[in-house]
Parts: C-alpha cells; sequence; structure tokens
C-alpha cells in the first residue's frame, strides 16, 4: 500500500507536469453541493497556456497572495510564522492562513478543502513533490487555471469571460487585481460587482504590483 501510494502520487506529479488540469476535487465536491441543495449546476472552467493569460494576474496574485513565491521553495515559514503571531493576539479579526500559492495549487489539484492534520500534512507532501518536479511557471499556470474565482467558475479564462466579457489574456490591471482581491472568499467577494472592501484591497494590491515591478526592474538592471 505504501509503494502504491508513492507510486501513483508521483506519477500524478509527473503528468501534470505536462497535462492540463481539467477537473479537481473541488468542482467535484461543489457539483455535489449544488445537487444537494437543488441549484443549477455551474462548472465554467477552460484551460488556457501560461502565454494566454495576461501579464498582470501573476503579478496581482503574487502581490496579494504569496510575494516570496519565486524565492521560497513551497513553504513561506516567515508569513506562517506572521500569521501564526497574529491570529494568536488579535483573534478578532480574520483568521490569516499563510499558505503559498505553491500549497494553495497542491491543495486545489489533489486534495479537498478541508481543516484536519491528515489533509495538511499531504498537502505539504504534494507542495514538496510540486516543487521538485514543475517549474514555477507550471506552477502558476496550474494555480491560474484551476482556483475557484467565483460561484461556480474556476480559472483565469472563465472569470474573464464571466465577470468582465473578456479573454484570460485580455485581462486590464484593474480587473486582475480584483480578482486577486476575491481569492480569499471568492464566493463571497464577487470581482464582477466589488464591494467598498474589495475596491480597497484592489487599491492596495496596484500598489504592491507596482512595488514589486519597480524592485524588479532594479534587480533585472543590477541596480
Amino acid at each position: 500500500m505504501v509503494v502504491a501510494f508513492f507510486g501513483t502520487t508521483i506519477l500524478a506529479v509527473v503528468a501534470y507536469r505536462f497535462l492540463p488540469v481539467y477537473v479537481t476535487p473541488l468542482m467535484i465536491i461543489r457539483l455535489v453541493e449544488q445537487m444537494k441543495e437543488g441549484k443549477e449546476l455551474r462548472l465554467h472552467h477552460h484551460w488556457v497556456q501560461y502565454q494566454e493569460i495576461s501579464e498582470y494576474l501573476p503579478m496581482a496574485v503574487i502581490a496579494s497572495e504569496d510575494q516570496r513565491f519565486m524565492e521560497h521553495h513551497g513553504f513561506d515559514f516567515k508569513a506562517i510564522e506572521y500569521a501564526a503571531k497574529r491570529n494568536k493576539t488579535q483573534k478578532n479579526k480574520r483568521r490569516l492562513g499563510g499558505s503559498t500559492i505553491s500549497q494553495q495549487t497542491a491543495k486545489n489539484v489533489f486534495l479537498w478543502p478541508d481543516r484536519t492534520w491528515v489533509r495538511k500534512g499531504l498537502e505539504a507532501y504534494f507542495t514538496v513533490l510540486i516543487e521538485m518536479m514543475w517549474t514555477k511557471e507550471r506552477i502558476m499556470e496550474v494555480y491560474l487555471n484551476s482556483i475557484e474565482m467565483g460561484d461556480g467558475i474556476y480559472g483565469a479564462d472563465a472569470v474573464a469571460e464571466w465577470h468582465f466579457s473578456t479573454t484570460a489574456k485580455e485581462l486590464a490591471k484593474g480587473q486582475c487585481a480584483l480578482i486577486a482581491a476575491s481569492l480569499p472568499n471568492p464566493r463571497k467577494y464577487d470581482s464582477a460587482h466589488p464591494s467598498r472592501y474589495m475596491l480597497r484591497r484592489k487599491a492596495k494590491i496596484i500598489r504592491e504590483m507596482n512595488y514589486l515591478s519597480n524592485i524588479s526592474s532594479q534587480q533585472k538592471s543590477g541596480n
């Protein structure tokens, strides 16, 4: 059983290094929830290559979700430590998770949404595997294609169509910032109809995007 587990999971990670991810466990779970609640089934998802996604969307999610994405190897221990301290001292505020884009990708593609230690342990395992076997660009490509971005909406191209009547490639900077602002809870925060809170988040994310872009430019120029 142990050999079968490691063999099948490693093969799955290797396969998804090259193959599109057309369905995830969360998509199936949401469909089951919709059926149980008697709702119309909604699953909008179109796989697109990394080059077919607006250059602003990776910048926006990095600025919002994981600013050290290009530097860490799957786990941002500084962010985890900060989240733990903040959650302990400020219990009345929204809890921070500290999960990286790599961890979220591992969870979305291979696992289910849960807070048990077993799920978290498997998430760490798959995070190590994808960081070893995939490039950062591939991790970002899978992340942007598979994460939930609205009610029954998954991935950049589907949210571009249903919320902004455009394609993933044509998403503007502000639209990408709104999508990133919705990611903590995309079924509560609607990027098509942003609340005041989301508009404030959008402005902050754009500032962070500009800052990160300036830092990147300085590093490339050698200054």
